[in-house]
């Protein structure tokens, strides 16, 4: 999908107000790919993913043997008993059925294998041109208001002054996020669930990704906020900006996280001119 994107956005101060514009960078004229997209989601969905198995001899750890041949010492044919294998012990007693998966503390018949693989592999290319893609998504407003509530008035993406990375009470950034999206924090804030009989926790719906420049006091600050994610520019990845596989979703940037992914595009951007020639 293919959208037409303002060079230039509003950008808030600290109290909610608009103080000038901000030029965006040229990753937010990406075309949206809605495939790479998901394909990044569940490639990184897939390391989370923990391999397990059982122990190779579990169900096999026992004195039982098969013994239905009727050369075989111990035989059960003619004796009116399953020809299965069984226990063995002495004076010739019949003991009780093990290793067949039926059997009371058998084998399993299909196991899982720690050996099997878990991991979606993707190239890297695909993996850089669907976090482009999910980067873009977050600047358009026909696929944010699929997701979140914000008023008509606000044009996206939302940037605010470097300064608000600087605050560092919880109370102070409700205080500049209510002037601006406060319907969708009521919204993640009432939404959320108990996750059923045997689950525990609640399920909150999620809410806006905020995005800093790196280690400062505002991620400390908007952690705890219901349904809200922080990240800085470097661990940005799909899941964060496309929750589920699904683009577009409510992001806030500062000016600082904008020059730094400028910066970071325009590396990128150069580094792949040197590889053409």
């Amino acid at each position: 999908m293919v959208f037409e994107m303002k060079y230039e956005v509003p950008l808030y101060g600290v109290d909610g107000s608009q103080k000038g514009s901000v030029a965006l960078p040229d990753v937010f004229r990406e075309s949206v790919r809605d495939d790479l997209i998901v394909r990044a989601f569940l490639a990184e969905q897939s390391e989370k993913l923990q391999p397990k198995g059982v122990f190779y001899r579990a169900g096999l750890q026992t004195t039982a043997r098969y013994v239905g041949r009727k050369e075989a010492y111990h035989s059960l044919k003619n004796r009116g008993g399953a020809r299965l294998p069984r226990e063995m012990y002495p004076k010739g007693r019949i003991g009780r059925v093990r290793v067949v998966p039926f059997a009371v503390k058998g084998r399993r018949a299909h196991p899982p294998h720690p050996e099997k693989v878990l991991v979606e592999r993707i190239n890297k290319r695909e993996k850089v041109k669907a976090l482009r893609c999910a980067i873009a998504a977050t600047a358009v407003a026909e696929l944010v208001k699929r997701r979140h509530r914000i008023p008509e008035k606000i044009k996206l993406p939302i940037i605010f002054d470097s300064a608000i990375e600087n605050i560092t009470k919880t109370k102070d950034v409700m205080k500049v996020l209510k002037s601006l999206i406060n319907e969708d924090l009521r919204r993640a804030y009432n939404g959320r669930s108990p996750r059923g009989k045997r689950k525990k926790g609640t399920k909150t719906p999620r809410s806006a990704l905020l995005v800093c420049s790196g280690d400062v006091p505002l991620m400390k600050a908007a952690r705890n906020i219901v349904g809200f994610d922080v990240a800085t520019v470097d661990s940005l990845n799909v899941s964060l900006l496309a929750p589920g596989g699904q683009a577009g979703r409510l992001t806030i940037w500062t000016e600082a996280a904008i020059d730094k992914l400028n910066k970071q595009t325009e590396t990128i951007k150069n580094e792949a001119m040197k590889a053409k020639q």
